[in-house]
């Protein structure tokens, strides 16, 4: 049912908790599913130097949330912007179709931090 990438990802969350001081923090909720997801960056010299996720929700949004701290942490903003919902679901190994939400909810995050970072 669910890849092995996805059980790491959920079983071994990379990067969860709170940033201490975020210069942006979101929280956004599914009202569909109710899943709901919280990233607070800081940043650093035109980088994203730490991102964490908080996560209420079903396996997959933990692990698309884990994969999604990843794949920018150390990141611009630029580089993070072109980070998609195939690259989430290429580093957790895919998630089940009726999952798809998962993946589209850590993305809409990440968008809202990066909206967030250009008006701070």
């Amino acid at each position: 049912m669910y890849s092995e990438k996805l059980l790491d990802h959920f079983q071994n969350p990379r990067n969860a908790g709170d940033v201490e001081e975020p210069d942006v923090s979101v929280q956004i909720k599914n009202p569909a599913c109710g899943d709901v997801l919280k990233l607070s960056v800081r940043m650093s010299e035109g980088r994203i130097a730490e991102i964490r996720f908080r996560a209420k929700g079903c396996v997959p949004v933990m692990a698309c949330a884990s994969a999604v701290t990843e794949l920018v942490s150390g990141a611009t903003l630029a580089e993070a912007k072109r980070v998609s919902m195939e690259d989430v679901l290429e580093k957790v190994g895919g998630v089940p179709a009726a999952s798809n939400h998962a993946c589209q909810l850590a993305v809409d995050a990440l968008q809202a931090v990066l909206r967030e970072a250009r008006v701070s």
